[in-house]
């Protein structure tokens, strides 16, 4: 899935769609996409001026958008659903993010209800563990305003 369709599925936009790519998706199971990482990014001026590090909750929130496409991929109604993100456990970095990094963000689904789900992702870097999470999130109808 090129970005076409990834913004077809995800509200998201620039600045803060995060992910690039989609390369693999077992529908309801597990997903896996790109982030290149370029020095372009918005936040790499400030975090940290001469020392670019991508900060630990974007590459999180990488992983839940990452999520949002699985959880939506085969939802009829997909254009009338929000995927919020509710919650996070063990959360782990392991190496940092930084300009010219591909990152490859893998997601798999814990637990799947119509309203809710659990999903645990892992962010790697040539083939390093970047970062890692339990992810809750919560399925919600867009408004309608």
């Amino acid at each position: 899935m090129d970005i076409r369709g990834i913004t077809a599925n995800l509200p998201h936009r620039y600045p803060f769609l995060l992910i690039d790519r989609i390369l693999e998706v077992d529908p309801g199971k597990r997903v896996v996409a790109l982030k290149n990482v370029t020095a372009n990014e918005p936040f790499f001026p400030g975090h940290f001026p001469g020392e670019p590090i991508m900060p630990g909750v974007l590459i999180i929130e990488a992983l839940a958008q990452a999520g949002a496409v699985l959880l939506l991929h085969d939802m009829a109604d997909r254009d009338e659903k929000l995927v919020f993100f509710t919650g996070i456990d063990k959360a782990r970095f392991r190496r940092t993010v930084v300009p010219g990094d591909q990152m490859r963000l893998t997601v798999e689904v814990l637990k799947f209800r119509p309203k809710t789900a659990k999903l645990r992702g892992i962010a790697e870097v040539d083939g390093q563990r970047a970062a890692e999470a339990d992810i809750m999130s919560a399925l919600v109808d867009r408004s309608k305003d």
